[in-house]
């Protein structure tokens, strides 16, 4: 699997996750925008600044099933980083329960992508 695919591969599952939980509260609309920004950029940064200390970018990490793991633990990881960033920005205080649920559906959402990406790399061996 290309390091390209995996990056654009995990963009697009950060935007995912950010997303469905936008709309879970009623808030997908245009106007909630800026706010998805201020979650979403600095999630991105955090996911990238961590991935590579835990190997996500090495073939034979991200070819292994038994290493899915690794993708959840580092969402774990970097969800809070993201959550004091996007505190700072609003000027808003960091919920432990949002911070908690955050970072299961990311972990879920970055181990769904990823585990797909290993099934699509050995289909195509």
């Amino acid at each position: 699997m290309k390091q390209t695919v995996l990056i654009i591969g995990d963009l697009i599952a950060i935007a995912v996750v950010t997303l469905i939980g936008f709309a879970t509260h009623g808030e997908l609309g245009l106007s909630f925008a800026p706010r998805m920004a201020v979650l979403y950029f600095p999630l991105s940064l955090a996911w990238f600044l961590l991935a590579p200390w835990f190997g996500l970018f090495r073939l034979q990490v991200v070819s292994d099933p038994r290493q899915l793991w690794r993708p959840a633990l580092v969402m774990i990881f970097a969800t809070p980083a993201a959550l004091l960033v996007r505190g700072q920005l609003l000027n808003v205080p960091v919920l432990p329960l949002f911070g908690l649920i955050l970072s299961g559906s990311c972990a879920l959402g970055m181990m769904i992508w990823r585990g797909l990406a290993l099934l699509i790399s050995r289909a195509g061996k």
